[in-house]
Formats: C-alpha cells, sequence, structure tokens
C-alpha cells in the first residue's frame, strides 16, 4: 500500500547480485527450458479498495481492466488488461453513533479511504437485524458485480482493519502504538464473524462466491496507527493464529467449508516467512494459501518463501505490488523477479487508479479527476494479455524473460524487459520438440512512451531460434504457435 518508500532495496538482498535482472551487458541469448514447471497461471487482478469506490459507477474503466477488448478512452482506445482476479475489502468505516461512542477519524486519512463497513454495532450478529447495513459501498460492489460480468472468476475477500468498534482506540488507522494490536481481545470471534458473515451474504445475495477470505492485511507492520493514513490494524502472529482458527469455525459454521482461508498478506517476502513460520501448527494447517505484497521490491528472499510455502503444500500469491515509477519499468523489473524466484500463481497490482505514477492510469481518487495513462499501463499489458489462466509457467532461461506455455493452443508466449542499452537478444528454443519456422507476433513497449503497445509480424523463427533487438528499456512479447513440448 502506497506509504513506503523505507522498504525500497538497493540491491537483491541475500539473493545476490545475480538475482537481480542486469541494467546493461552484450547482446547475448537465452535458452528456454520447457522441463521446468513453475506452476499453472491463475491469473492477473486488481484489489478494489480504493479506486472503486470512486468509479465503481464506470463501465469503460471495467472493460478496461476485466477485458481484453480495445477500449475508447481519454480520445486514445486501451488495450484491455484481462484481469480474472478481484480482491474486494471488507470496509472498517461507519458513521454512527453506539451508545454515544463513535468512530475516531484519524486527521490524515482522506473521505477516499475511508471504506464503509456492514456491520454497524455490536447488539447483533444476525445479518437480517439493523446491525448491519448491507446499502453500504455500493460502489466498490458496482464495480465487483462489472467485474464479474466480464469474466472475472476468483474472487478475494479481504480486510484492511476491522470494524472500528472492535478496535482498541475506535480508530481503523490503527492505535497508538502500531507495534501493538489494536483489535480487542474479546473481539476476535467477532472480526471472525465479520468476515463470514459478509462471504455468505455475498454468495446468497451478490452472486459472488468468494474463494478466499483473508482477515489481515500487513499485520506485522508497525506503522498502522491512529494518525495513519488509510485502515490498518497491527495483530501479533499469536492473535493472527487465534483469529484464523475461529476465522475457520464461523465460515464452517455457515455453510462455507469450501472458502479457503488465505493469509497474512505481510508487506515483505522475509515477514512473510517468518509470520507463516511462526502461526501454530493448527492455524497453519488451515491457511490454505499464503499471500505476500511485493514492496520489498529488489531485496529479500522470495526463494525461501516459496520454498517453504510450497513445502507445506500451500498455493501462493503476490496479491499486492504498486510503487510510484509510472514508466512500468520498476513494475517488469521485480515482476521478473516475482516469476524466478517466488513462483506465484497469481499476481495482483494495488491501485490501478492513482496519483502520479502509483497508478497505471494517473487518477485523483478524492477530487473523481482522471488523467493520463502511465507508460505502466501498457508494460503491465505484455504479461496480463499474453500470459492467461492455465497456462504453464516455465523457465525462460534467464532473469530478464518470462515464459509461458498454453498445452491447449500449443503456444509458447515470451515476454522479455530490456534495461539501460539497446541490445539483441537471441532466443534457443532448441529444447522444443517441434517448433516451426514461421513468422511469429510481437508486441512492443517503450517505457519512455515512444510504442505504447504496439503490433508486429516482422520476426521469423528458423531453426528454432529467432532473435529481436531491443531498444533501451522496452519490454516485448512474444507468440509463437506450433509449439510441441
Amino acid at each position: 500500500m502506497r506509504r513506503r518508500t523505507l522498504l525500497t532495496a538497493a540491491g537483491a538482498g541475500a539473493l545476490g547480485a545475480a538475482g537481480v535482472p542486469a541494467a546493461a551487458r552484450a547482446d547475448y541469448a537465452t535458452v528456454v527450458d520447457p522441463t521446468a514447471n513453475w506452476g499453472v497461471w491463475e491469473g492477473w487482478g486488481t484489489s478494489l479498495c480504493w479506486w472503486a469506490r470512486a468509479w465503481g459507477h464506470r463501465d469503460d474503466l471495467a472493460d478496461i481492466m476485466f477485458t481484453r477488448a480495445q477500449v475508447p478512452f481519454g480520445g486514445t482506445t486501451l488495450p484491455g488488461l484481462g484481469m480474472n482476479i478481484v480482491r474486494y475489502n471488507a470496509g472498517a468505516c461507519s458513521q454512527n453513533s453506539i451508545g454515544g461512542e463513535r468512530m475516531a477519524v484519524s486527521p490524515n486519512m482522506m473521505p477516499s479511504r475511508q471504506m464503509d463497513g456492514f456491520w454497524l454495532d455490536w447488539t447483533s450478529a444476525d445479518p437480517a437485524s439493523p446491525s448491519w447495513n448491507w446499502s453500504a459501498d455500493a460502489p466498490q460492489r458496482a464495480m465487483m458485480a462489472k467485474a464479474r460480468a466480464r469474466g472475472a472468476d476468483r474472487f478475494e475477500l479481504f480486510s484492511n482493519s476491522p470494524m472500528w468498534w472492535m478496535c482498541v482506540n475506535h480508530n481503523p488507522a490503527g492505535g497508538a502504538d502500531g507495534n501493538a494490536d489494536n483489535l480487542q481481545s474479546w473481539n476476535h470471534r467477532q472480526h471472525a464473524v465479520y468476515m463470514a458473515v459478509v462471504a455468505r451474504y455475498a454468495r446468497d445475495n451478490w452472486g459472488v462466491d468468494f474463494q478466499y477470505v483473508d482477515p489481515f492485511n500487513e499485520p506485522m507492520a508497525g506503522w498502522w496507527t491512529a494518525t495513519g493514513t488509510q485502515e490498518g490494524c497491527h495483530f501479533n502472529v499469536a492473535t493472527q493464529s487465534a483469529v484464523v482458527d475461529l476465522l475457520r469455525a464461523e465460515l464452517d459454521a455457515r455453510g462455507l467449508s469450501s472458502v479457503r482461508i488465505t493469509a497474512s498478506d505481510e508487506t515483505s517476502y522475509d515477514q512473510a516467512r517468518a509470520t507463516f513460520n511462526g502461526l501454530t501448527s493448527a492455524a497453519r494447517g488451515k491457511v490454505a494459501k499464503v499471500n505476500v505484497h511485493g514492496y520489498q521490491y529488489e531485496g529479500g528472499r522470495r526463494d525461501l518463501l516459496h520454498n517453504d510455502v510450497r513445502a507445506a503444500g500451500k498455493t501462493l500469491w503476490n496479491s499486492e505490488y504498486g510503487e510510484n515509477d509510472g514508466t512500468g519499468l520498476r513494475l517488469a523489473r521485480n515482476l521478473n523477479l516475482d516469476m524466478r524466484w517466488l513462483h506465484p500463481t497469481a499476481w495482483v497490482y494495488w491501485q490501478v487508479l492513482d496519483g502520479g505514477g502509483w497508478g497505471l492510469i494517473q487518477a485523483d481518487n478524492e477530487t473523481g479527476t482522471l488523467g493520463a495513462v502511465n507508460p505502466k499501463y501498457h508494460v503491465l499489458a505484455q504479461y496480463t494479455r499474453h500470459i492467461r489462466p492455465g497456462m504453464r509457467v516455465i523457465d525462460g532461461g534467464e532473469g530478464n524473460t518470462v515464459a509461458a506455455y498454453d498445452a491447449a493452443a500449443s503456444r509458447l508466449v515470451l515476454v522479455t524487459a530490456n534495461y539501460g542499452t539497446a541490445q539483441t537478444i537471441t532466443y534457443d528454443l532448441t529444447r522444443f520438440a517441434s517448433v516451426p519456422d514461421a513468422v511469429i507476433r510481437r508486441w512492443s513497449t517503450q517505457t519512455n512512451g515512444g510504442e505504447r503497445y504496439r503490433a508486429y509480424s516482422d520476426t521469423r523463427v528458423s531453426g528454432r531460434r529467432f532473435a529481436r533487438a531491443f531498444p533501451a528499456n522496452t519490454v516485448q512479447t512474444f507468440e509463437i504457435d506450433g509449439v510441441r513440448l
């Protein structure tokens, strides 16, 4: 989430310099390895808060994010990103009074980041009672419905903070001490009830089946304080274990045994590993998927997190990523690092609409104004439009190239990011059983905005090899049909 330059790392941390994609080097060749199996790709997505709170009524934005159509926007046409994953936030805010008590609002939290919650007071857990307001949060729910209508097929419910009245200081931005739990101990079960009731109500009334529920967001972070800029809550690992146990019981009690728990959405790869291994064995057994955020950027031991999670038989997602580089070059660098070392099966962007370089499209969610499309949008399109759900992620041969294979279509997809200097890259496909000599399709995006997302048919495979010149700071995608393993 948008707050942290402090976590930006200068290098690859314990991975060593070899873990970071090269900034500049001579022309080179990469040998694509089809024997590697880094997982079946589940998809690409976005969290809906906060941008959908402001823009939930916009069909064109739904088309842009959740289809692969060519969509008119702002005097141009955008290639839809084709996202299929939606992370829906169960808000923590309400404006009602409970026995004279009201929500405490951080002086630094804009209204656009105060997400309306559904459970108004502690009087009743019955969703049909006056304690619940199911008309809340209409814009975010509207965008989720638009996403579903456009083919989104994976839905996740998550929480940035428990409802304000469950918090020690009634402040959904955090406590007086960012390193102390702000969920009252007697409300551990109530938080689990809240998440389970929303999941059940969504199934019965919104036509949305949440496959996953996550009761936390960066719970071990120390920056969730009463003067924060957004909803947040610290949970120590012992409390996380207790809430996971309670959430499983509350989901099961409401006939949602098929809904799985994901946790803990820690901010960094190293913290995610520590938290996962610190959960009680009982709680760890109830977690089906580990979510991690990518705010350690070029740092952190992605590989060790992957090893621990997969050894435990869990799924692994990068469930949130964002930074303020509007060129998209840093996005490509860190996405490539994730694909090579973390091996997630899904990847989710945080705020597709946001100010400056944070958003794929510049937007002010507070004033309701839209701005320019950042080159970052077209960089991400190189990945999302071509590496599709159901493909198997394989080894592209080096850190700058992501490779995926579509067995049903006999199609190989290669996405390469080139940094710093112009060079020619040769792709060696000789480890595949059969690759036809033919002209292949390619798409090019220059992060300086020179080429947005331009398609070409000018590259030929010959003898299971092809070469392509890359201008500096360019991302290119290649689709090769008729490839046999």
